[in-house]
């Protein structure tokens, strides 16, 4: 619209990381100003501050897990809240300059996600090859573009942001392996609930006792709620201190899904809600017979009627 400003997406940079591809994806991001940050702290702070409209940024993946320092940044200062996840495939490629030959190769520059998943490969086809960390597939691709490394795993698109050449092609380990991204914007109404739902939260439990996480599980169970995630987290306290990041199946806006975080906001020292949200693959949640919508309402006309003597 003439005269609107564009809006304004963060992302994990510089150029040519998975993430700024899973940003790509997003419809929103087409017709926005995209700015690269150095670190997934960086990307969320400028969210806190305004500087941008939302950012994306890795939170787990298939091979490796969750992205730690994603789920600590979230976990703690202003809340944020997730408003969608992209589920993006992850191949690499071996990158080096012009000219260079892969038996050549004697120092590549990666991110450790990346080595992890391309560490067999490496082993076996460059054994005698030094593995430098970098903080991003993206950067290590800009290092070997600048002449401090000879190669990079890193995504294909690094090669065309930085004018490099492909040594070789799917490197992973594993085939398959995917990448869960989340666009986090500032506190606000979360989506309309599709039916096909994700609800990201933390749980700080209030004291540390016999049965403190079965008690929790027990209120998502006992509503038939499912969770698709559960880890725990060092609060960054005292040594054995921990909090719980949980996904679970459905919107908060469903019965059963607000009974048990209301629970739990009764029974934990804190429980920080990063929102509802659809789900990337479109996977409707199962709702067990007696915990749907329509149960809870009818339940609750019933004990409203015991309470008038009816």
């Amino acid at each position: 619209m003439p005269g609107v400003p564009p809006a304004r997406f963060g992302y994990l940079g510089p150029a040519g990381t998975f993430t700024e591809a899973a940003l790509r994806s997003v419809p929103a991001a087409g017709r926005a100003d995209l700015l690269p940050y150095p670190s997934v702290p960086a990307a969320l702070d400028a969210v806190r501050s305004g500087e941008v409209d939302g950012a994306m940024v890795p939170l787990e993946n298939s091979v490796e897990g969750s992205v730690a320092t994603t789920l600590d940044e979230l976990a703690g200062g202003e809340p944020l809240q997730i408003t969608r996840e992209v589920l993006l495939p992850v191949t690499f490629s071996l990158l080096g300059r012009s000219g260079t030959a892969r038996e050549d190769v004697r120092v590549v520059a990666t991110h450790p996600h990346a080595e992890a998943q391309c560490r067999r490969w490496l082993r076996d086809v460059l054994p005698d090859a030094e593995v430098v960390l970098a903080p991003s597939t993206a950067d290590a691709a800009r290092s070997v573009a600048e002449g401090r490394y000879d190669a990079a795993v890193a995504a294909p698109i690094a090669a065309e942001h930085y004018g490099l050449q492909v040594l070789a092609s799917d490197v992973q380990d594993n085939e398959g392996a995917v990448t869960r991204f989340v666009l986090v914007s500032r506190p606000g109404p979360p989506p309309t609930p599709t039916g096909a739902d994700r609800t990201s939260l933390f749980a700080f439990i209030a004291d540390d006792h016999a049965g403190a996480l079965l008690s929790l599980l027990t209120e998502f169970a006992v509503r038939g709620v499912n969770l698709s995630r559960i880890e725990s987290r060092p609060s960054g306290g005292q040594l054995g201190e921990y909090f719980f990041s949980i996904d679970c199946d459905g919107h908060l806006a469903e019965e059963r899904v607000g009974e048990a975080l209301a629970a739990l906001h009764r029974t934990c020292a804190e429980v920080r809600v990063l929102g509802s949200y659809p789900r990337a693959d479109g996977a409707a949640a199962s709702v067990p017979a007696g915990t749907s919508d329509a149960d809870f309402r009818a339940a609750g006309a019933w004990l409203e009627r015991l309470r008038a003597g009816s």
